[in-house]
């Protein structure tokens, strides 16, 4: 071990990541210590690794903080994450950041301070690539001046900022890649609650419990677009056709336009999703390159929204992952189930119920018919705790008839998800 150089000292302790760990690592002998303080790279500050972080009083954790940082003379990452801490104070958090700030790349920080301070303004104009916030506040954003020439990634979870400075804030980043929006205060200038956000750079956004009116995304090369646990009267992309990737969890919107962007789209996962406008399936049927499907709880307003499974291998011919439940109409559900148009590249088959009824046999037995080199199927069902004798005679009919069905396909894999 002595003759390790001592740089590579410096990667070691920086993969250990936890405070705690490096300190006590970097006793091991002088050139250990040398390697902590001007080679380490990584130092992480997070409740969860030591449970000693608990039972001491914020003052304190400010003081050790304060020390151990102010040991090294590189840092490139900083991570602080005390959730027992309610509030630190401003002047230690101030002096963490000006003393990193030559030299850090990335900073995930999720402690409230008091007075709160801008750490936008600390953190902008120099190499910060990463850049994570919690429970805090933005206001102010001057992208004249608080530029982020370097930063790619950007993630803001329960913090307040306005629409108008979080688009700022996006336009002082013109390299960013990745946004996080996760329950943001988004404080609004007129009654309207709209947000408009642009982008050229921007390649993947996840957004998390919001609720607006209206949520305008202008981004030519965005890949990856999720959107959970949100209230939407209106969601518009701009964009001009790279999107590959548009995951729907728990959503309820009035109006989706995704306008030309579902060319290239390659998967597809909408789950608990609720609109009322413009066909959305209807939307989804020119992705010709999609290879993964799954439209589970999805409640279409329009009575004409049809999910056509006869004309669905025509539409998606490269489909090698497809997921469907049975909580849809009836007339859906059976529409095109006897066609001659098979998923020839299907090789993973997930079917549900939410509520399970007769019919749900012959569904999946003639989805498997059209799934010749079906490789895997799972089933998933709802089954409630107090059941009648009625529905558990269902379930076992359900289940025998499974059996008999499979034997024709022992091929295929099969597996059961119950909840």
């Amino acid at each position: 071990m002595e003759h390790l150089p001592v740089e590579v000292i410096g990667n070691i302790l920086s993969r250990l990541k936890a405070a705690r760990d490096v300190v006590i690592a970097s006793t091991t002998c002088k050139k250990w210590r040398e390697a902590w303080r001007t080679h380490l790279h990584t130092l992480s500050f997070n409740s969860n690794d030591w449970p000693v972080y608990h039972d001491l009083t914020t003052s304190r954790l400010e003081i050790l903080i304060t020390q151990t940082i102010f040991q090294t003379t590189g840092l490139q990452s900083l991570s602080i994450f005390m959730d027992d801490a309610d509030e630190f104070s401003a002047a230690p958090v101030i002096a963490w950041l000006m003393y990193t700030r030559e030299t850090l790349r990335e900073l995930y920080y999720n402690v409230r301070t008091t007075p709160n301070i801008n750490i936008i303004e600390k953190c902008g104009r120099h190499k910060l690539e990463v850049l994570a916030l919690a429970h805090n506040s933005i206001a102010g954003v001057e992208p004249s001046y608080q530029k982020f020439p370097c930063l790619k990634s950007l993630a803001l979870s329960f913090v307040s900022i306005s629409a108008l400075d979080l688009s700022l804030l996006l336009t002082a980043c013109p390299k960013i890649e990745t946004l996080t929006l996760i329950n943001p205060d988004v404080v609004m200038s007129d009654a309207q609650a709209t947000m408009e956000l642009t982008s050229s750079s921007l390649k993947d956004i996840y957004v998390e419990a919001i609720s607006l009116d209206k949520f305008i995304l202008e981004a030519d090369s965005l890949e990856k677009l999720h959107l959970k646990d949100c209230t939407l009267e209106l969601f518009e992309l701009i964009g001009k056709g790279s999107l590959r990737v548009l995951k729907i969890d728990d959503v309820s919107v009035l109006q989706l336009d995704i306008g030309e962007s579902t060319a290239n789209l390659e998967v597809v996962d909408v789950s608990n999703f609720t609109i009322t406008g413009p066909k959305f399936y209807n939307m989804i049927s020119k992705s010709s390159k999609l290879v993964r499907l799954r439209l589970w709880g999805v409640v279409f307003d329009d009575e004409d929204e049809v999910v056509d499974l006869d004309n669905m291998p025509v539409c998606f011919p490269w489909l090698t992952n497809l997921s469907l439940n049975y909580d849809l109409r009836d007339e859906v559900l059976h529409y095109g189930l006897h066609g001659s148009c098979q998923f020839n590249n299907v090789a993973v088959l997930e079917l549900g119920w939410s509520v399970i009824n007769d019919q749900f046999t012959d569904w999946v037995a003639g989805l498997l018919a059209r799934c010749p080199n079906l490789r895997k199927l799972v089933i998933y069902g709802v089954v409630s705790e107090a059941k009648t004798h009625v529905e558990c005679q269902i379930l076992a009919n359900f289940t025998s008839s499974i059996v008999r069905l499979m034997r024709k396909y022992m091929h295929v894999e099969v597996q059961f998800e119950y909840e």
